[in-house]
């Protein structure tokens, strides 16, 4: 027992000293360098798994290079790009602990880097070691220990950083201030500390203003985010992504795709996160031509196609009907992750394909591809396109004991939605009152809609009721009970509740679309004039409106005529 607990701490280095002497005649034929630099170079280079790892620590340990934070660090970031964390944290706590040498900032700056990304918990305890141990802080370590906070989402914790940042006088310096306004915008929207920390900024570049224009656009405050942007004294594509970004995630996409042209015009180049965020608005607009555009584009100027900015490309596809190209797009992809499998299986699910979206779940169960909650939603949904209600209730049945995810309040909306799509209303309010959740106004819209459809009243006054308190002032609820009532002839009903509308002040919200004309989308709302071409649009309506009531009043012409006619002919047959 203890030789075992002993082999696993103080002896465990001197058993990769000795795995790399077993092995290093395979080391030595990969590649014959004449410095243990370049030696050490060449085993970085070529580690791609533990095993590598393990080979390339027991050189290190054996030249007694552990010693100098250099190549340590390097080691350090390898093992962390590889995803082997453990790894790092445990070459970083050997040296620290067998070095006769205080350890610099130097090291401790890299771990807590390596960490950030992967255990934001550890990183923190990394800090608080170096800055306990008295260790002085700089111009690298507060950036590093910020993405952690970032990661926890602790605003309190970031602003006791801030203090410290104060407190060794950091907090004026640019990489710093960036990393503030970055953690303040995203843990909890703290925008107005983050516009702080960038108004006490005595010199501003370039990465600071971007930090501040997307701070704003992260917390939807996108007309402060475009008054900051014109106020820039210097833009880059960050700066232009960032505001097309903030137009997109706001709900606001033409306003977005024809920023994204007016960076074209302006001769910037995008890269592939600008055209994540302008396809995002493109699929949101069904604009199919600016998403061919963007996808021609990526094609000829060699961007790299990332898995994420491919799926933007199946999921644009395929809300803007296309979805032959949408499969086109998949089947192309060498690699795909479960948000491809997800987004091809809601395409398909969108598109009127539920069949075909359940063929696509079998592929990814057969490609051992773990389903995720948002896949689930995919499959339920398309379970509800076709009307196949027994498999969808297999489904949402088995989601825990099958692929292990637990049925959150979306799925049993979905699942709400199916029965009463199909008539069970029954079924779909005993769903309701058994779910472990209170039920939010997507679920009692979805039986209201289910309730219009199959002329239930009772059902539809009940969940109206409860609609009116979770959306006050959404005017289509009412017009949906409205409607019911209209349909059994219930005049009077369907009268007061138009005046309950009135007399609470609930507006009717206007019809409106989308039209994409030469590569620019142009947005219409019923009884708007913004249009620029407005007075001519409603001319032309005017017109067709006058067409058609002639063309109207022709047919009705043509059929008296026909029935004169054919009037005469009997009464001569008769003669």
């Amino acid at each position: 027992m203890l030789l075992r607990r002993r082999s696993s701490s103080s002896l465990l280095p001197h058993c990769y000293c000795y795995y790399y002497n077993k092995n290093k005649q395979s080391f030595a034929s990969l590649s014959k360098p004449t410095t243990t630099k370049e030696s050490f170079s060449s085993l970085l280079n070529q580690c791609s798994n533990s095993n590598h790892l393990r080979q390339t620590h027991g050189f290190i340990l054996v030249r007694g290079l552990d010693q100098d934070e250099i190549y340590l660090s390097r080691f350090i970031d390898v093992c962390s790009a590889l995803g082997f964390i453990s790894y790092a944290s445990f070459a970083f706590r050997y040296s620290i602990s067998s070095t006769s040498n205080k350890s610099s900032i130097y090291l401790y700056n890299t771990m807590i880097k390596a960490l950030s990304s992967h255990n934001a918990k550890e990183a923190l305890l990394v800090y608080n070691e170096a800055r306990l141990t008295g260790l002085l802080l700089d111009s690298y370590t507060f950036p590093f220990v910020l993405k952690a906070v970032v990661s926890v989402s602790d605003v309190i914790l970031g602003g006791g950083i801030h203090c410290q940042a104060v407190r060794v006088g950091l907090d004026g310096d640019v990489n710093v201030a960036v990393a503030l306004i970055q953690m303040y915008a995203s843990c909890g929207g703290s925008v107005v500390c983050a516009r702080k920390v960038f108004d006490d900024m005595p010199c501003r570049d370039v990465v600071s203003w971007n930090a501040m224009v997307a701070g704003y656009a992260k917390v939807g405050d996108v007309g402060t985010a475009r008054d900051l942007f014109d106020q820039m004294p210097e833009r880059n594509v960050i700066s232009w992504t960032a505001v097309v970004a903030g137009y997109s995630q706001t709900n606001r996409p033409g306003e977005a795709i024809a920023f994204f042209q007016r960076m074209q015009l302006e001769g910037v180049q995008p890269d592939e996160v600008t055209m994540l965020a302008a396809l995002s608005a493109c699929a949101h607009l069904g604009a199919l031509e600016v998403g061919e555009w963007i996808h021609n584009y990526v094609d000829t100027h060699g961007l790299r196609k990332t898995i994420p900015l491919q799926n933007a490309l199946i999921d644009m596809y395929a809300k803007s009907g296309n979805i032959k190209k949408a499969t086109e797009v998949f089947k192309s992809m060498k690699q795909r992750s479960v948000v491809t499998w997800t987004t091809i299986i809601a395409g398909l699910a969108l598109n009127g394909l539920g069949s075909e979206a359940l063929k696509m779940f079998s592929h990814m169960e057969r490609a051992e591809i773990r389903p995720n909650h948002v896949t689930m939603l995919a499959v339920l949904s398309a379970c509800s396109h076709v009307g196949l209600v027994e498999t969808g209730c297999w489904y949402f049945n088995n989601m825990d004991l099958r692929y292990g995810i637990k049925p959150k309040i979306e799925h049993y909306g979905c699942m709400i939605d199916l029965l009463g799509r199909a008539g069970r209303l029954q079924e779909a309010v005993e769903l309701l009152i058994r779910m472990p959740f209170e039920a939010n106004g997507a679920i009692w819209g979805c039986l209201l809609a289910a309730s219009r459809i199959h002329g239930n009243v009772y059902l539809g006054e009940m969940a109206l009721q409860r609609l009116v308190k979770l959306e006050p002032h959404n005017s289509g609820n009412y017009s949906l009970l409205s409607n019911i009532y209209a349909a059994f002839g219930r005049w009077n009903e369907a009268g007061v509740l138009r005046k309950v509308m009135r007399d609470t002040g609930v507006k009717k919200i206007p019809g409106g679309s989308y039209i994409d004309v030469n590569d620019r989308v142009h947005e219409f709302s019923a009884g708007h004039i913004s249009h620029p071409q407005s007075e001519r649009i409603y001319e032309l309506l005017f017109q067709i409106n006058g067409e058609l009531k002639m063309s109207k009043f022709m047919h009705r012409e043509c059929l008296l005529d026909l029935l004169e006619s054919t009037s005469l002919q009997s009464e001569t047959k008769l003669s």
